[in-house]
């Protein structure tokens, strides 16, 4: 039986861990039917909720909160949620343990606590950073969670258990992992883009074996390592009736053949460490080119080879973000760089609509659901403006202790991680 919302909305559940076993309780079992949020951005990864969701635009503390869950460690990973679980991880401030995590959303009830290993030495971070940044992602009856070099785990979605592991795809991430997996058909894509090597790599999600493996084509020779890491994760666009995979390293954002790892395009620009992840409506890309200076660009999906001479459309180099992913929507452009300053643009000329300061700074992606676009803060605050060719500010609220994690959504609740909590926010 679902947890009543219109009864319980105001209550507040705070649950204990159940560690490293699945809970007795009578939810154990999963509901098939259940609303699915399998990506960090969504079932259609770019930030869209279903069409048909009614998301809540007002909550607080002591206001719609449904529960509210205490999460251990420290982790920015985003919750992903199919079946009724929501899964996420976390590790240890200092990176040494890391932790594979299942809640219930019904209620709130952790399901799962699990240590899957020790590092011995975890290398330095970016105070932004955590050592479980990356987000788990779903595909069918399997869950996978990735902490970057540190490792990588698949979860039976049913039973909890872990199915197998792989530790050897390693990288310097010099601040810490950032690039989530995409699972997509039987593969499971990781960037592996660090200081000392830049691939490509896609697992058999069976198995965890390698199907194929391919080299950032770009020549690094003349730059310092920092320059050459990045932390975007990939996207799939459909060309020719065909999959192809479009993945943005440092300095260059490629397509390839999905089945194979083959390199069939690439574009070339000045750009590192970006972590935005591009969205696409099927003919262009929009892509954040990441620091130093992050300019969104806008770039034709057509040709083959080097098409960097070619294909840019148009690009814009005012308050483009570096972290926080941007919203398509309608011929639409809605994005807050870092800093907090959002702005709207025209998809087709790059012109800017309106430009607005926010309340805090943005790690988190943007969402949108129903007309709505949400922003959510590193202060804990979340913006909730109009989808329009004009500011038109909806809402203003505060829960917690601030957003790392971009926000899930399930059915018509929100599933927000804070830097120490897990909450569902629903209306009455």
């Amino acid at each position: 039986m679902r947890f009543r919302v219109a009864a319980l909305a105001a209550f507040v559940v705070v649950t204990p861990r159940t560690q490293d076993r699945p809970s007795t309780a009578e939810h154990t079992e999963p509901r098939v039917s259940a609303p699915s949020w399998p990506d960090f951005r969504g079932p259609s990864r770019d930030g869209h909720a279903e069409k048909t969701s009614a998301l809540p635009l007002v909550w607080s503390d002591d206001e719609n909160v449904v529960w509210k869950t205490e999460i251990r460690g420290c982790g920015w990973s985003s919750p992903v949620i199919a079946n009724d679980r929501a899964w996420l991880t976390s590790a240890s401030a200092d990176g040494r343990e890391q932790f594979v995590i299942a809640v219930d959303v019904r209620n709130g009830e952790i399901l799962l606590d699990k240590k899957l290993w020790d590092v011995a030495k975890p290398d330095p971070k970016h105070a932004l950073n955590s050592y479980a940044s990356p987000s788990p992602v779903v595909c069918g009856d399997r869950v996978f969670v990735h902490f970057g070099t540190y490792g990588t785990a698949c979860m039976d979605g049913k039973t909890l258990d872990t199915l197998w592991e792989r530790r050897d795809l390693n990288c310097d991430h010099i601040v810490g992992p950032g690039s989530s997996p995409l699972a997509i058909g039987d593969l499971l894509i990781l960037n592996v883009d660090g200081g000392d090597v830049q691939y490509v790599v896609a697992l058999d999600q069976r198995s965890g074996k390698t199907r194929w493996k391919t080299k950032r084509s770009v020549d690094y020779g003349k730059l310092i390592p920092d320059e050459r890491k990045a932390y975007s994760t990939p996207i799939v666009i459909e060309r020719d009736g065909k999959q192809r995979l479009v993945s943005a390293g440092a300095e260059a954002v490629y397509q390839y053949d999905l089945a194979t790892g083959k390199e069939l395009w690439r574009f070339r620009y000045r750009g590192y460490s970006m972590s935005s992840r591009p969205v696409s409506d099927g003919r262009t890309l929009f892509l954040s080119t990441g620091f130093n200076h992050p300019r969104l660009l806008a770039i034709g999906l057509d040709g083959e080879g080097d098409v960097t001479d070619s294909n840019l459309l148009w690009e814009q180099r005012r308050n483009v973000p570096t972290m926080p992913s941007i919203v398509l929507a309608a011929g639409r452009i809605y994005m807050s760089n870092d800093s907090g300053i959002a702005s709207c643009l025209d998809a087709t000329t790059g012109k800017r609509l309106w430009l607005q300061r926010l309340d805090g700074e943005v790690s988190a992606s943007l969402l949108i659901a129903a007309g709505r676009i949400y922003v959510f803060d590193r202060e804990g605050g979340t913006t909730v403006f109009a989808d329009e060719d004009s500011f038109e500010r909806l809402a203003d609220n505060h829960l917690g202790d601030g957003f790392m994690a971009s926000p899930a959504a399930y059915g018509n609740a929100l599933v927000l991680r804070s830097r120490t909590h897990l909450y569902r926010i629903e209306s009455r």
